[in-house]
């Protein structure tokens, strides 16, 4: 009996298989769609986690944090980002730059999805 039971289940049906298939390519579609966007997102981190211990930036006008800021930009293919996201503030002898982004794309047809981000940076002042 036991040996009849083994021969009859010898894996998975192509039921099963076109099941698996369809869910690994759903978050195949996924990571395509939406990894650029958190790679980019990585990229202006670095940039932001930067900006606190760069030499030069200390006791500049928020005028020319915000040009570097937008040739680092320039440098590293930044497009998501515009002049106008930059918010710079001034609290207690510090600019306090801030910036914060949704991207928004397409994943299947009407599904789409959006990543909100927040990076912020302390950069002395005179």
């Amino acid at each position: 009996m036991k040996k009849q039971l083994m021969k009859k289940q010898q894996g998975m049906t192509i039921t099963s298989w076109m099941f698996v298939v369809a869910i690994v390519g759903f978050f195949f579609m996924m990571a395509i769609r939406i990894g650029p966007v958190f790679a980019e997102d990585l990229t202006i981190s670095s940039i932001w986690d930067n900006l606190e211990n760069e030499p030069s930036l200390v006791g500049e006008s928020p005028k020319n944090i915000r040009k570097s800021v937008m040739k680092k930009f320039a440098m590293n293919n930044i497009k998501v980002l515009k002049k106008g996201d930059i918010k710079i503030t001034r609290d207690k002898g510090y600019y306090i730059v801030k910036v914060e982004y949704e991207p928004r794309g397409k994943i299947i047809g009407k599904l789409d999805f959006i990543a909100t981000f927040k990076h912020e940076a302390k950069i002395r002042a005179k």
